[in-house]
């Protein structure tokens, strides 16, 4: 599927402030001391993985790419700045001709990343880089968190289907954008249209517990619904007596619904009891589908029991426990002035114990053993090692000020599902680890 042309053209507001205030207030004093124009190299790293995470995943690369491209300042933008009094007049006239003219590389969405690992550089003026930090911070820790998640969940489902349902459990946006880095992450499904509205993410759903006591009997919901939808639809069974809705679902279609959903209860022993009833009324080829607050723990435990699909909410929109990466959006590099051909110098934070990063602007590779699987993250600011001369993890997503790295959604989720696979096996273990590899600097 390539999601590329099913997404639609709209008039896409600006993300200007989609911002903290002191970006604009550096920018403001770094005009007056003839800072601003400095060329400077920024990187986007998370110090270490979640606790317990073996990898992260990078997700919500697109979306920081429309975000760059709509980071403008229109008339109703500057005036809320003047009127609040944000920035002086020179600022605010330096702000009317903003566009990002600068470079970004990162990973490539879908791609693992370690602690250090460099998943954004972002190199340009000071003046024109330092106001891209929120916004691209607040999508990429967002939406590696969820799609770290959902690989976590994809690994533990062994190849049975995922459905992704965790919209009314989340902000209406935030929504939409964990559905695409689910998708990302290995599910196949969403319950949210505008999701595949906006990102042509395959959509699901069929019925709640409302539309059964809507009906004076079940038999009555069940009729209405297969009328409507044909025998091939997904019953909910769990509404009052499971064995007994069972039956009639059986009954109603003649050889049985496509699905029958279980949405509480006891769901390994629920889950036997149903296959063995629907296979001994005949109906061996209705799948079952369970849901009820599932995360990474409950779908493991469920892989002996016969269940084709599930339904995940609530735990998935919020990361199962770590909604956030902690990645951060430091300086690494700065000329030592606004001269165009000025070197560039490292900078680095260390004056805080556990806030300290490494400055200079790094390459990134994975070092592999004969079988290709990963042995490190290694990280460098000097001249490339030949051994990884055409390996390199970062790729080109804005030239110049133009977004060249757009692809369809659907590479990053096979790009994720060719990284993970790349990984030792004990990347997908389930208990408390460090990072599945080490990372390593080279000088």
């Amino acid at each position: 599927m390539d999601t590329a042309d099913l997404r639609p053209q709209v008039d896409v507001p600006s993300t200007a402030l989609f911002t903290d205030q002191y970006e604009f207030t550096m920018l403001q004093a770094a005009l007056k001391a003839g800072t601003a124009e400095r060329r400077s190299v920024f990187e986007v790293f998370t110090r270490r993985l979640p606790a317990g995470r073996r990898y992260g995943v990078v997700a919500g690369t697109g979306r920081v790419l429309d975000a760059v491209r709509n980071f403008r300042f229109d008339p109703d933008v500057l005036g809320f700045l003047r009127d609040r009094g944000i920035v002086d007049e020179p600022t605010l006239d330096w702000l009317s001709g903003y566009r990002f003219s600068g470079d970004i590389l990162g990973y490539p969405e879908g791609e693992i990343y370690f602690p250090g690992s460099p998943i954004l550089r972002v190199e340009g003026s000071f003046a024109e880089c330092v106001l891209l930090e929120t916004v691209i911070l607040s999508i990429l820790n967002h939406d590696s968190a969820i799609a770290a998640a959902a690989s976590r969940m994809s690994s533990a489902a062994g190849g049975r289907r995922l459905m992704e349902m965790g919209a009314r459990r989340t902000h209406e946006l935030a929504a939409v954008a964990a559905s695409r880095a689910a998708y990302i992450g290995g599910f196949d499904s969403t319950s949210d249209l505008a999701a595949g509205f906006r990102y042509g993410i395959p959509t699901v759903g069929t019925s709640a517990h409302a539309f059964t006591l809507l009906h004076d009997t079940e038999r009555d919901a069940f009729r209405a619904q297969v009328d409507s939808l044909g025998g091939g639809t997904t019953l909910l069974v769990d509404t009052y007596d499971v064995a007994e809705a069972v039956r009639t679902a059986v009954e109603i279609t003649g050889t049985g619904p496509g699905a029958v959903r279980i949405d509480s209860g006891n769901l390994l022993l629920v889950a036997h009891r149903v296959r063995q009833q629907l296979d001994e009324l005949g109906a061996r080829d209705t799948r079952i589908v369970v849901t009820s607050d599932l995360d990474e723990y409950a779908i493991a435990s469920l892989a002996a029991a016969p269940v084709d699909a599930y339904g995940v909410g609530t735990q998935l929109v919020t990361g199962s426990g770590q909604p956030t990466c902690s990645m951060v959006y430091k300086l690494v590099a700065r000329a030592t002035s606004a001269d165009p051909g000025a070197p560039l110098l490292p900078v680095a934070k260390k004056s805080t114990a556990g806030k300290q990063s490494v400055g200079g602007r790094k390459w990134a590779a994975r070092r592999r053993d004969a079988q290709g699987v990963a042995e490190a993250e290694v990280l460098g600011t000097g001249p490339l090692p030949p051994e990884f001369e055409g390996g390199q993890l970062l790729v080109e997503l804005v030239k110049s000020g133009e977004v060249v790295g757009e692809e369809p959604l659907d590479a990053a989720r096979e790009r994720h599902r060719a990284a993970r696979e790349a990984l030792p096996l004990s990347a997908v273990q389930l208990s408390r680890g460090e990072p599945v590899i080490p990372t390593e600097y080279i000088g």
